[in-house]
């Protein structure tokens, strides 16, 4: 089981940060984030899925069972994509799915009189998971963010995050995470090399 720390939110897109719910570098053994229906209401809000306060009583075994299907039709998408190659079936199956609403949201006042989002009525998962397609869609039709792709240098992550510095020249999805791997790997290198 792991804790809500290990979600992320570093890829810069929410289908990305779908992806990063799972996977790890080949060779390693993967990581499960999405281990629960608690977990995956838990990702839905702390993404952006949804606003914050959204009703999802109905996320179930079968909701984790359809968000990680398309979490793993993703991520066959989105490497494909930074590898240069085409994945013609995969895009069909995210269209079809992109073609389902998302949940409809609205704007209403909070108690101290600012606006926020909400959605009319708890959305069911194909609204759900219509909006996540959607996003790919979105992100993989827009030639500067497709451009802007870029998988982790990091030696277990095989994250796929959007590259948004400037230069262009972030190697990591997370100077946090990954980048400080890298740095503490590299002083034990240099330690044990100083002997």
């Amino acid at each position: 089981m792991t804790g809500f720390s290990d979600l992320r939110f570093d890829a810069g897109r929410l289908c990305l940060d779908l992806v990063a719910t799972g996977g790890g570098r080949f060779g390693h053994e993967p990581v499960e984030r999405l281990d629960s229906p608690d977990r995956l209401r838990d990702w839905l809000v702390a993404s952006g899925a949804v606003p914050p306060g959204t009703p999802l009583p109905a996320v179930d075994a079968a909701w984790l069972a359809s968000v990680r299907a398309v979490r793993d039709l993703l991520h066959r998408i989105v490497h494909a994509e930074v590898d240069g190659r085409a994945a013609d079936p995969d895009l069909e199956r995210v269209n079809a799915l992109a073609a389902t609403a998302p949940p409809a949201l609205r704007a209403v006042r909070a108690e101290d009189g600012t606006l926020v989002r909400t959605v009319g009525a708890a959305p069911d998962c194909g609204a759900v998971v219509g909006g996540i397609a959607r996003d790919a869609v979105e992100l993989l039709t827009d030639p500067a963010a497709r451009g802007q792709l870029r998988r982790c240098e990091g030696e277990t992550c095989s994250l796929v995050y959007l590259d948004t510095s400037r230069g262009r020249r972030r190697r990591w999805c997370s100077s946090e995470v990954c980048g400080n791997r890298e740095r503490v790997a590299r002083h034990r290198r240099r330690a044990v090399n100083a002997r």
